[in-house]
């Protein structure tokens, strides 16, 4: 007999369509109704609360006082909780963000009793290859969900294991028809008999045992009070079945009993069966871009700092810092974070971007200050303190802001050694700017604000402090304007059309018309990209751009203004009406001493319904890309050889090579490889007739959440259709991003940890006596110069070092994203009594043989690993 397990539970967007109080009305309406049920119902056993605490925060802050019901009912296993914070996206959010979605989520479910172990993501677009490790990494041994799969990963059922490369498995219950089936089950038999026997059709086809699940839920709601009724008129209809109220659990005690299930690898994102949205990653890019921001700056760099912080005596702020990582976590739910909302839900997402950045930066300046503040010295000079936050010593070009009155002075560093510096700019600055009592009492002379560029070794995971020093000195710059750039490593000028022309001294190759313009309509939604049929595309080949070059001791600097000329929306598109325009500023930094390209980009777009990419031509054939996932990298196809035959099979959506990426993507042969960088954008793809020219995605302008019938997903609409007019994009985006050359492939030149340097740039604090928030003096005495840890091995990228949250210890973790085995092995400049490999949990696995505070673990190819200490 067929095994049929009804789990009532209800799928819970925070936001979508509609706002964060819609539903927390319906919330703390709807929990009320589920409380009393299982409070009163002893027949009714279990309810699954969506597999996110984030639902209870909103809870409690309108009935704080049901804390001790919802404990009892968890404690009783009937209510259901965890394990994460949110229901994140995993496509286009970073691992820490990820793993701190279940820290936090398993964190806040301690409160209240046991949380549900299974990596529960019923709606997310797409699943990562890296997921299995992650889960894996909290003990973790289940998934369930329902986007991407098909026939073709290796399996038609919907049971099987699931690993990643470093040999991590979790047992998958997929939902092939989805989490919803078993929403508001109706009373009319025939109704639900015709209800029901498609379903049936389909879940016995992919099941490996008996057991099979109707999920009894739906977004937002309520909980169906006559499931009993509905129970026995099924039974009635299906006595060949046994119909009884379970819970997710219950189906993977018995699929443990298959010893014969299929072992499939890799990402999910094939869009047979069900939408995966491969081209959302580009939609709403002023979002995307803020994300990938923060989410660095947090990661790189705010928890590294604190960490170093807390190690020379000052207190480590977990509450401020859960406080950050909660509101973006808001933002990462699959809908939020894919930017498929309303208009009023994209400015409140918006907006928890701007806190969390806000909270991000204030606290890193913080810190900065109180370190700084702290310096054991008797020289009174004002200072300048440089933060490096990768654990391998630093000497990049280093541009900052002096503020001080003296109208020339000097660098030194503590041994009294003068370091040569290039003033970029001198500004004057009003002193009530600084401080206000300077002015209330009376003092009007104004500071000079000078921005200087510098470069200088700086101490692995540490600092080195300079004085700024009154003396008369030249003050300017060898800034001098040129027509090419010429640096250690490349030669580069600008074509008419505002391209660059790149000669690679290393490769002896040359890479010409990067950052050509491509632009086409967009007859898509908020949730894919859908070109008009037999357009022609819109390229910057024949506009005429505005260049500035000039070059100095340290770097080169591009100006370059871009103006397309493009339709004003689909209609005036479709008749080839050229009448608005998107206007590029490309702000070009070509360091002399390091083979990187920078590159932000400044976008006014006055159009509507259009896509604009840049195109990096590499000259390499390529059939297949690499770019990151969390903690590791992935190779994809140029070409999805679905697109041959999507039409005939039915796909849900047409499978186009639109692909994410984290922090780099990169086009490589065995002798050499382009690739970009990002802080931005994270979409790409490889298009050109020989696929040789990686497509990165500026932005994408539409104006509407859904839209039926489209060319890449023929069908229904995705959503609703609703207006939103500010998906449109128009006005000024900024996006952030670089391109590197190197010898070898991808993997073999670990562009993981040249994206990483990226990421992390080198942080500096200028202290001077006046500040408008005072401090009083720490009583701690800091070194002048400081060093936490160093690497010793360079295979491993760090991912970030921070506080454990529970212990007085060190959280260090680390991966590889290269195909050959290596070593994370770093040495501590500080006293380590214990130490220990542990989980992503921080939860200690084994101890580690430390000498002379030396830390090595053997890293698999795309394993990630945590050293606590």
């Amino acid at each position: 007999m067929k095994k049929v397990h009804i789990v009532p539970h209800m799928h819970w967007d925070r936001e979508w369509y509609f706002s964060t109080e819609e539903s927390r009305i319906l919330l703390v309406n709807n929990m009320e109704e589920i409380l009393e049920m299982l409070e009163n119902n002893p027949d009714y056993p279990y309810y699954v609360l969506d597999g996110q605490t984030s639902i209870l925060e909103d809870y409690f802050a309108v009935k704080p006082e049901n804390k001790e019901r919802v404990r009892k009912l968890v404690q009783a296993g009937k209510l259901i909780i965890g394990p994460w914070y949110t229901q994140t996206d995993e496509m286009v959010v970073g691992g820490e963000s990820i793993v701190r979605n279940l820290l936090y989520g398993l964190k806040d479910t301690e409160e209240f009793g046991e949380p549900m172990m299974i990596g529960y993501l019923p709606d997310s677009f797409g699943q990562s290859s890296q997921m299995p490790q992650i889960l894996n990494g909290f003990d973790i041994k289940y998934s369930i969900f329902w986007r991407g799969t098909s026939e073709r990963h290796g399996t038609n059922k919907t049971e099987f294991y699931w690993t990643s490369d470093d040999g991590s498995k979790v047992l998958v219950q997929l939902f092939p028809l989805g989490y919803a089936i078993g929403k508001y089950l109706p009373e009319d038999e025939e109704k639900l008999q015709e209800r029901i026997n498609k379903y049936f059709t389909v879940l016995d086809r992919g099941a490996t045992t008996e057991n099979i699940i109707l999920p009894n839920g739906h977004d937002q709601m309520p909980i169906q009070k006559n499931i009993f009724t509905i129970m026995e008129k099924l039974q009635k209809l299906y006595p060949d079945r046994e119909f009884f109220l379970s819970k997710y659990e219950n189906v993977f005690a018995e699929l443990e009993k298959n010893q014969a299930l299929p072992t499939l690898q890799g990402e999910f994102l094939d869009g047979k069966y069900m939408r995966v949205h491969r081209s959302i990653y580009s939609t709403r890019m002023d979002i995307k871009a803020a994300n990938t921001r923060i989410e660095n700056k947090i990661t790189n760099v705010l928890e590294p700092l604190a960490a170093i912080a807390y190690s020379l005596g000052f207190e480590y702020h977990h509450g401020l810092i859960e406080l950050i990582w909660k509101e973006i976590m808001k933002n990462h739910a699959h809908d939020s974070i894919g930017c498929c909302c309303s208009d009023k839900v994209h400015r409140e997402i918006m907006n928890r971007f701007f806190l969390a950045e806000e909270k991000t930066d204030q606290l890193i300046e913080h810190y900065k200050r109180k370190i700084t503040d702290s310096i054991d010295t008797e020289r009174t000079e004002d200072r300048l303190t440089a933060f490096n936050l990768l654990p391998y010593e630093r000497k990049d070009v280093v541009t900052t802001t002096v503020i001080t009155k003296l109208n020339s002075f000097t660098l030194e560093d503590a041994e009294g050694n003068r370091i040569p510096f290039e003033v970029l700019n001198k500004e004057i600055m009003d002193p009530g700017l600084i401080d206000r009592q300077i002015v209330h009492y009376g003092n009007y002379d104004p500071f000079f604000q000078y921005t200087v560029q510098l470069q200088d070794s700086i101490p692995a995971m540490g600092y080195k402090t300079y004085f700024v020093v009154d003396a008369k000195s030249n003050m300017g710059n060898t800034l001098i304007e040129k027509n090419t750039v010429d640096t250690e490593f490349y030669s580069v000028s600008v074509n008419p059309n505002g391209t660059l022309k790149i000669w690679d001294k290393q490769l002896n190759r040359e890479f010409d018309q990067v950052l050509r313009l491509e632009n086409g309509g967009d007859d898509g939604d908020e949730y894919d990209f859908s070109p008009l049929a037999d357009e022609t595309l819109f390229y910057s080949d024949n506009v005429e751009a505005e260049v500035k070059v000039a070059q100095n001791g340290y770097e080169a600097r591009i100006d370059i203004l871009v103006k397309l000329d493009v339709p004003g929306d689909l209609e005036k598109r479709k008749i080839n009406k050229v009448d608005r325009f998107v206007e590029v500023h490309w702000k070009v930094m070509i360091p002399n001493h390091q083979p990187i390209i920078k590159i932000e980009a400044e976008i006014d777009n006055q159009a509507k319904d259009h896509r604009l990419r840049t195109l990096i031509p590499t000259g390499i054939a390529s059939s297949f890309s690499v770019s990151d996932n969390q903690f590791g990298f992935i190779k994809r196809d140029v070409y999805d050889s679905a697109m041959d035959y999507w039409k005939e099979q039915d796909w849900d959506e047409r499978p186009d090579s639109i692909f994410p990426m984290l922090s780099f993507a990169g086009l490589s042969d065995h002798e050499h490889g382009m690739s970009v960088l990002t802080n931005s954008t994270r979409e790409f793809e490889i298009v050109g007739e020989k696929y040789d020219t990686i497509a990165i995605t500026l932005f994408r302008s539409v104006g509407v959440l859904g839209k039926e019938e489209m060319l890449r997903r023929p069908g229904r609409p995705s959503g609703i259709k609703l207006p939103t007019p500010d998906s449109q994009m128009l006005g000024l985006v900024k996006l952030d991003f670089a391109i590197t050359t190197h010898k070898g492939s991808t993997t073999t030149a670990n562009i993981g940890r040249i994206a990483k340097e990226f990421t992390t740039p080198i942080q500096t604090y200028n202290k001077i006596p006046h500040n408008a928030m005072k401090l009083n003096p720490s009583g701690i005495k800091a070194p002048l110069s400081f060093s936490f840890l160093q690497e010793t091995n360079s295979t491993a990228v760090l991912s970030t070092l921070k506080k454990a949250e529970k212990e007085d210890r060190f959280v260090l973790r680390f991966f590889n994203p290269t195909e050959t085995e290596g070593h994370g092995s770093y040495t501590v400049n500080l006293s380590v009594e214990h130490a220990f490999e542990a989980n992503l949990n921080e939860k200690p696995i084994a101890p580690l043989n430390l000498e002379n505070n030396h830390l090595i673990l053997p890293l698999k190819p795309n394993q990630v690993k945590t050293v606590l200490f």
